[in-house]
């Protein structure tokens, strides 16, 4: 039995290493007592990769009304020409800057979800944000719809049941039942020891492992805590094994999204069970001189996931994974005078893979047709989020949003 002279000094030791654990480690001494991977009979082999494009995306100048002209009368300087949309049909095409969303459109894998909203938007990013996270337009509920995905799995939790890229646990994927990580950067996700000295490093791990092997079994968090540093310690290096083995197939775009999406595609890949995974792009909201900069977030949204599909077939994934963008809102109908748009409502969504039957799906807004001069939403965004449940992820969608939705009726069910 540890003494309190011993622990305090072990303590003391490990104090640097145990500030320093991912995130995830923190919040699962909180979990469930017992943590381990999953097992082969728990595994899913779909995936739901969703995609935040903060800020909101403005819809219009994506999928572009260009057989309407009530689009160019509204907006004389930042509109789209003609010449230059990638046609869909002759009402609707693509951003120029959506060269791989059209070789996708072209190869039938990419559907566009048009006026999706949901009533009474709001026009605060924070609020608006909550909604989506959420599933719930009257921000009441305290999950997000994926945590509450998660919850209803009922398997023995596992740390790769979903995976969140980036600095903070997604909204949408909060839980206080499942302990999901957040992962910035393979190298970031391990136990970083101290960043100055290497031999103190090794001392403190080492300590930090051995404190928790030494705890007394009768006590009641033990279990827990020795087995959250040994799942924390075999994850990490799964991380790094998958990293290591890891060949990608394309060159990735240098952007943060593609990196994300290159992060996700290895645990993917090295088959860690993940079902859920989240990263985002920022830089939306474009209220100023939005031609250039939306130019280059189409740039970069299309490119990136053009090259992590491209990655995911070539090492026979394609038919596991599905994509699914959202954004908060789109923008008002009408520019306004810096050359930008303002906060809106309605914008189209896209979702993307191999298991998607690619074309237009919803209903396009009625541009004559106005509320104070934003588009009338036409799909409940929750539609959308019950398609991916229900028919990919093959959860209890009603259960977990809380009402009945229509499905989109997106996926194929010719796929072996």
């Amino acid at each position: 039995m540890l003494t309190r002279r011993e622990f305090l000094q072990r303590t003391a030791l490990v104090g640097t290493a145990s500030a320093l654990l991912p995130t995830v480690f923190q919040k699962a001494i909180f979990a469930a007592e017992q943590e381990g991977m999953v097992t082969p009979d728990q595994a899913t082999n779909r995936t739901l990769v969703v995609i935040q494009m903060a800020g909101g995306n403005d819809g219009l100048n994506t999928v572009v009304p260009y057989g309407d002209g009530r689009y160019y009368t509204a907006r004389r300087t930042t509109a789209i020409p003609q010449n230059q949309v990638l046609t869909l049909n002759s009402e609707v095409g693509l951003h120029p800057s959506l060269t791989k969303f059209k070789a996708l459109w072209d190869s039938g894998v990419l559907g566009i979800v048009e006026g999706v909203g949901y009533p009474n938007p709001s026009f605060s990013h924070f609020d608006s944000m909550r909604i989506w996270q959420s599933a719930d337009p009257s921000q009441k509920a305290t999950e997000g719809w994926l945590g509450r995905y998660f919850d209803s799995l009922n398997l023995d939790p596992h740390l790769f049941q979903g995976l969140c890229v980036g600095g903070n646990l997604a909204s949408s994927m909060q839980s206080p039942n499942v302990v999901i990580p957040v992962v910035q950067s393979v190298a970031a996700y391990q136990l970083q020891g101290d960043p100055v000295s290497a031999q103190l490093s090794t001392v403190r791990l080492q300590a930090l492992r051995a404190l928790y092997t030494a705890m007394p079994s009768s006590t009641p968090s033990a279990a827990l805590l020795r087995s959250t540093l040994e799942t924390v310690d075999n994850t990490s290096k799964k991380l790094v094994d998958a990293e290591k083995a890891y060949v990608p197939a394309v060159q990735y775009p240098n952007t943060d999204l593609a990196t994300g999406l290159k992060l996700i595609a290895q645990a993917i890949q090295a088959d860690l069970g993940v079902q859920v995974c989240h990263v985002a792009i920022g830089g939306f909201d474009t209220h100023a001189a939005e031609l250039p900069a939306h130019t280059r977030l189409m740039t970069a949204l299309s490119e990136s996931i053009f090259a992590f599909y491209q990655d995911l077939k070539a090492h026979g994934k394609d038919k596991n994974v599905v994509i699914m963008t959202w954004s908060e809102f789109g923008r008002r109908v009408g520019e306004n005078g810096s050359g930008g748009t303002d906060h809106g409502s309605a914008a189209p969504l896209f979702v993307v893979g191999t298991p998607v039957k690619g074309g237009l799906y919803g209903q396009r807004p009625n541009l004559g047709k106005l509320d104070d001069g934003n588009l009338r939403f036409t799909t409940d965004f929750r539609s959308v989020y019950k398609t991916v449940l229900d028919d990919w992820l093959t959860a209890p969608a009603d259960l977990i949003l809380g009402g009945k939705f229509e499905s989109l009726k997106m996926f194929r069910t010719d796929l072996a």
